[in-house]
């Protein structure tokens, strides 16, 4: 029997980007039968559907990536799909990607009892050279997870949600992504809760993809060159407060409090970065780290920073 794949990209103002990611999916050595898209743009964008692949669900409103996904999840199990590989607009999966996916989801699932949830590609960012890691949670914060090169995948609890093949039939089997989220750590939440219901979440070290990963911006600090990444005071405020809500959320017992002490120095470096090399809307930046850090705290979730 046929495996059955659904695509689906969040896209937003940026048609170039958008149009590339849809070719390199269409252009996978295994073809996918659609590609779901919503549009959070102010217009809609011109896509490209030569290939007749696209469905495309324009939200001026901006619906975010979760209710987007959620969305697409719900669309590709009524359609009777076996996965859904989701995508942010600038990704750029390699053209036997998907294949390889797909061959070790189905290796590692002969195992016995063993569930597969996620299986993810290496991401790289062509314009620092760097891997993106998957996420590990570890008591009180979710850190990378070093890249392996040398097994064909590992495991981690939470690969980034651009390129993930998601298991449908995994998908089933827990809440949908939070829609209260937004626009960050939705990869976090997902794949950490797939992992509580006892599936596993793989990173093929031979699929490969780029991805634009951030702004990053390239400084001098302490006499050592160093990226950190430059955003917009929403983003800052969705990364600080669904970051801390998750963070402190997922520990347990006395692992809350180092929780809450992890997030507050991010938020205190965060804002140094701000200080010392962002030129552009410095206050709102710093407000958009503490209002973000505080309603992460207190639970406030939903779509309440907006661009301005």
């Amino acid at each position: 029997m046929q495996t059955k794949v659904a695509a689906y990209i969040t896209c937003y103002q940026d048609q170039e980007s958008a149009n590339r990611c849809i070719q390199s999916i269409g252009s996978q050595s295994v073809q996918v039968k659609a590609i779901y898209i919503v549009d959070n743009s102010n217009e809609p964008l011109l896509l490209n559907n030569k290939n007749g692949l696209l469905l495309i669900h324009h939200h001026p409103d901006n619906i975010g990536i979760v209710e987007g996904m959620v969305k697409a999840i719900e669309w590709a199990i009524a359609e009777g799909y076996d996965f859904l590989w989701t995508f942010d607009q600038d990704s750029v999966p390699a053209q036997n990607c998907l294949e390889i996916l797909i061959a070790i989801y189905n290796e590692s699932t002969q195992q016995n009892n063993y569930k597969v949830g996620i299986v993810a590609p290496t991401p790289s960012d062509p314009r620092t050279g760097e891997i993106i890691e998957g996420a590990v949670f570890y008591s009180d914060r979710f850190q990378g997870i070093k890249h392996n090169s040398n097994v064909d995948f590992y495991e981690c609890d939470s690969p980034i949600t651009s390129g993930s093949l998601i298991s449908l039939a995994a998908a089933q089997e827990l809440p949908p992504p939070c829609i209260d989220l937004f626009i960050d750590g939705i990869d976090l939440d997902y794949g950490f809760r797939l992992r509580q219901k006892g599936f596993h979440n793989l990173i093929s070290s031979k699929a490969t993809m780029h991805h634009n990963y951030g702004n990053p911006i390239k400084v001098m600090f302490m006499n050592k060159y160093r990226y950190i990444q430059q955003y917009s005071a929403l983003r800052h405020y969705y990364i600080c407060r669904n970051h801390t809500y998750l963070e402190t959320r997922f520990s347990q017992g006395y692992y809350r409090f180092t929780s809450l002490i992890q997030r507050l120095r991010y938020m205190l470096v965060n804002i140094l970065w701000i200080i010392l090399y962002d030129f552009d809307n410095k206050q709102l930046k710093i407000w958009a780290c503490l209002l973000g850090s505080y309603h992460g705290l207190v639970g406030k979730l939903g779509k309440i920073w907006q661009s301005k």
